[in-house]
């Protein structure tokens, strides 16, 4: 089950810069950067708030470190903006992407990949989401074997 908003993704070209707009600008001070091979970016992890179910809702600033990442390759069709959404589940995220991809849309990866945090996460098509790149997201430390 979808529990929470877990993060609003955003690309950019300079993530420091990035940050500290957010940080000026609307107080944001929690702040973790990371660089994630797979995925091909440089991210910080900005927290808005706590939610109701333990976790956190974020603003997740990408900034490509390859050409041919995803996101950069967003970015230069694009610009600077909003890249997608995530919701978080308390269950597994390999379950709630078979369900929804029982429903007819379709899941971008076989199995969940590594994310921000120790996160698992998949992607759904956003053709698929009325034009939405949406993320479902399992925080670290929910799997049944952690």
């Amino acid at each position: 089950m979808l529990t929470r908003i877990d993060h609003i993704g955003i690309a950019c070209h300079d993530l420091e810069a990035t940050v500290d707009f957010y940080r000026r600008t609307y107080g944001f001070t929690d702040v973790h950067v990371e660089v994630n091979e797979e995925q091909g970016v440089r991210e910080a992890m900005l927290k808005i708030n706590s939610t109701g179910d333990g976790a956190a809702s974020y603003l997740q600033l990408l900034q490509p470190i390859r050409d041919d990442s995803p996101v950069a390759k967003w970015l230069a069709k694009n610009g600077e903006g909003v890249h997608h959404i995530a919701f978080g589940t308390d269950g597994d995220v390999a379950d709630e992407a078979a369900g929804i991809a029982g429903k007819g849309v379709r899941v971008l990866y076989e199995e969940p990949r590594r994310g921000s945090m120790g996160s698992r996460i998949n992607f759904l098509h956003p053709k698929d989401c009325h034009g939405v790149l949406t993320e479902l997201v399992q925080k670290a430390g929910e799997r049944p074997e952690d």
